[in-house]
């Protein structure tokens, strides 16, 4: 670019693309002079906002849906967390040289080292649309790279672990430490039921008696019937309703229960700790050691907690129905999309 001053405009979903676009605005620029055009100062700018894109439009309904006539940046660099993809394979980016926009897909690249990836293929972006591709950089993980004759260029990812790759990635862009975090009501409903089950001897026998197997299986079965509850009382099962739309389907369905595991662990695991701390603070030792027949040791507190955190989250399953709507939907992909639309 002949400038010494250049612009860049970051464009980002909601989310997950919003929180990697402020901190590439940040790193971008020296990355940038230190590769591409070192001459040049680099300004980056960010907005957000959830465009109405489906996953499978081409790059010229993107421009359309950008208003790229409006914008006078000398690039645009748009961070989606849709799951593009050509074919099965999954497509990082999509770089249109006369329209001077990169489209990066935030899946494509899994659920490692995200922030790097990104700055690594932004960088690549400005290179392109700059005609300096000489100064791409090396790549954080390799990609297939097509062009056309409309100077139309896309990054795919590796076809190995294709799907797994961008199942990670979409899980990444749920962001599921966000929904344990967000199930705030559930935690209280769920850690206001164990508190009262510690006070019952009964589950003192019961966890001193039924040992490591039948603990983890009430864990597992809490784990699910939570997991269960949650899609089936926010609606968050994708239904195909065509062939085209059943591997969709599966794919989003699939990101759903990954990252509605990975949550509801996270929940669970901060649940077993209160509980630990709550039970080691308030039971009187001599009372439990009187109920189960012997002396009361830092395993007796464990099993208890264990037991009652399992019992404890079956109860906040049931309580779930008062968790906010926004906060579980926001973690799933079949929902934000209807959101982008609506």
């Amino acid at each position: 670019m002949a400038d010494d001053s250049s612009s860049i405009l970051l464009l980002a979903d909601p989310g997950a693309p919003a929180a990697i676009a402020e901190r590439l605005s940040d790193t971008l620029p020296r990355a940038l002079t230190n590769t591409v055009g070192a001459e040049d100062e680099w300004d980056v700018s960010v907005r957000r906002h959830a465009y109405p894109i489906g996953e499978d439009d081409a790059v010229s309904d993107v421009v359309d849906a950008l208003d790229l006539d409006a914008e006078s940046d000398d690039i645009v660099i748009y961070l989606t967390d849709q799951p593009r993809r050509d074919g099965t394979t999954p497509v990082i980016a999509d770089i249109s040289v006369p329209d001077r926009l990169g489209v990066i897909s935030i899946p494509g690249m899994g659920g490692l080292f995200i922030d790097r990836r990104v700055r690594s293929l932004a960088r690549t972006v400005v290179a392109e649309v700059s005609r300096e591709a000489g100064d791409r950089g090396a790549p954080m993980m390799r990609m297939t790279r097509t062009q056309d004759d409309d100077d139309l260029i896309r990054y795919l990812a590796p076809s190995a672990f294709s799907r797994l790759r961008l199942l990670t990635g979409m899980v990444y862009a749920n962001r599921p430490w966000r929904l344990a975090l967000g199930m705030s009501k559930v935690l209280m409903a769920a850690f206001a039921t164990g508190v009262v089950s510690l006070a019952y001897p009964t589950m003192w026998q019961l966890s001193d008696t039924m040992g490591p197997w039948r603990l983890s299986a009430v864990t597992l079965l809490a784990t699910a019937a939570l997991i269960i509850w949650l899609i089936v009382e926010h609606d968050l099962w994708e239904r195909p309703t065509s062939d085209e739309e059943r591997e969709r389907a599966v794919l989003y369905n699939a990101s759903t229960v990954v990252t509605l595991t990975i949550g509801v662990v996270i929940f669970h695991a901060g649940l077993f700790i209160l509980l630990l701390v709550t039970a080691w603070w308030t039971i009187p030792p001599q009372m439990v050691s009187q109920n189960i027949g012997h002396p009361v040791g830092p395993s007796t507190l464990l099993l208890m907690a264990w037991l009652v955190a399992g019992v404890a989250t079956l109860g906040g399953a049931l309580g779930s129905g008062m968790e906010d709507d926004e906060a579980v939907k926001a973690a799933t992909y079949g929902a934000r999309q209807r959101k982008r639309f609506s």
